[in-house]
C-alpha cells in the first residue's frame, strides 16, 4: 500500500522535513522547499532575520566516506550557488545571503552548520 501523501516517500525527503521543522524551531521562516531550476536544486530556502538562507540537507547512513558534510564538495557548492543566483534574480532586491548545511548522522542526530561554505 502506498504511503499517505503527508508522509515523505524516502529518507532524503524525511530528512528535509525534519530539517525544516528544526530550523523553524530555531526561529527561521521557511520560504521554499525543493527549489528547482536548470542549475540544480536547493533543499530549503529560509529567512533568518534580514538574511536569506539556502540550506543543503545531507543524510549519510555510513561515515566511511567522510560523513554527510564531506558530500558537499566544490562541484555541489557551485551548483548551489548558481541555483541561488537564479532564485535571487526574481527578487526586487538582494538581501544578505548565506549557505547553511543541516547534517544527519547514522543515529539521526542533527548538526546545523551556519555559513557552511562561501562562494
Amino acid at each position: 500500500m502506498p504511503a499517505p501523501r503527508s508522509q515523505p516517500k524516502n529518507k532524503g525527503s524525511q530528512a528535509e522535513l525534519v530539517a525544516a521543522q528544526y530550523l523553524q524551531a530555531q526561529g527561521l521562516k521557511l520560504l521554499a522547499r525543493n527549489y528547482y531550476c536548470r542549475f540544480g536544486e536547493i533543499d530549503l530556502i529560509l529567512q533568518d532575520g534580514a538574511a536569506l538562507v539556502f540550506a543543503e540537507v545531507r543524510l549519510r547512513g555510513n561515515a566511511s566516506f567522510g560523513g554527510a558534510g564531506a558530500s558537499i564538495d566544490a562541484a555541489k557548492q557551485t551548483r548551489l550557488a548558481k541555483a541561488a543566483q537564479h532564485y535571487l534574480s526574481a527578487l526586487p532586491h538582494v538581501p544578505p545571503c548565506r549557505f547553511d548545511a543541516v547534517l544527519f548522522d547514522q543515529a539521526g542526530n542533527i548538526e546545523w552548520l551556519r555559513n557552511a561554505f562561501e562562494v
